[in-house]
């Protein structure tokens, strides 16, 4: 299959590459694993709330994050946060096993979704909250501290964005 025919539509009843595909599990358990071993690097060998510059707009910052993305929701009860994200992460199953267009791209998409969801719903059960390290910043202006399942979590629907919105030649 090659990269222009990848996100085509398939034939009528056919389906991209499920959650339980080879696929979706590989790149689901490689987002978790890479996701929960950098985690426990970033617990085991940072300092809790004490830079050290990798970058100039990137530094190594651990933070424990008891709320949502960018830290929202911080006082909200942890137990409501595991159900959310565990139904959240329902919701892309069960859409990605619904899905018939977009090919490996959007597979790809819906397992850093998924993998990214889980690797921090582990955290939250574990710990009771998510380990954060990654600390973006311009000169002394801060914008958000966040791991490699926030990662998975930014890519993943920017691949679906790009299968579903922005191919050219794509039938609205």
């Amino acid at each position: 299959m090659t990269p222009e025919t990848d996100t085509k539509a398939a034939p009528a009843g056919a389906r991209i590459p499920g959650p339980f595909s080879a696929l979706g599990l590989s790149i689901m358990a490689l987002t978790i694993l890479v996701d929960q071993l950098s985690k426990w690097i970033a617990d085991a060998y940072l300092v809790y709330q004490q830079g050290i510059a990798v970058l100039p707009v990137l530094a190594l910052y651990r933070i424990n994050n008891t709320g949502i993305a960018f830290s929202l929701g911080n006082s909200a009860d942890s137990l409501v946060l595991i159900v959310l994200t565990a139904i959240v992460t329902g919701v892309v199953f069960w859409v990605w096993r619904g899905s018939t267009e977009g090919g490996r791209t959007a597979a790809t998409g819906f397992a850093l979704i998924a993998g990214g969801a889980i690797g921090n719903l582990i955290d939250r059960i574990w710990h009771g909250h998510v380990i954060d390290f990654l600390y973006l910043h311009w000169n002394e202006r801060g914008f958000f501290v966040f791991n490699l399942a926030d990662v998975a979590l930014t890519i993943g629907p920017l691949l679906l964005a790009w299968v579903y919105l922005l191919q050219p030649g794509k039938k609205g």
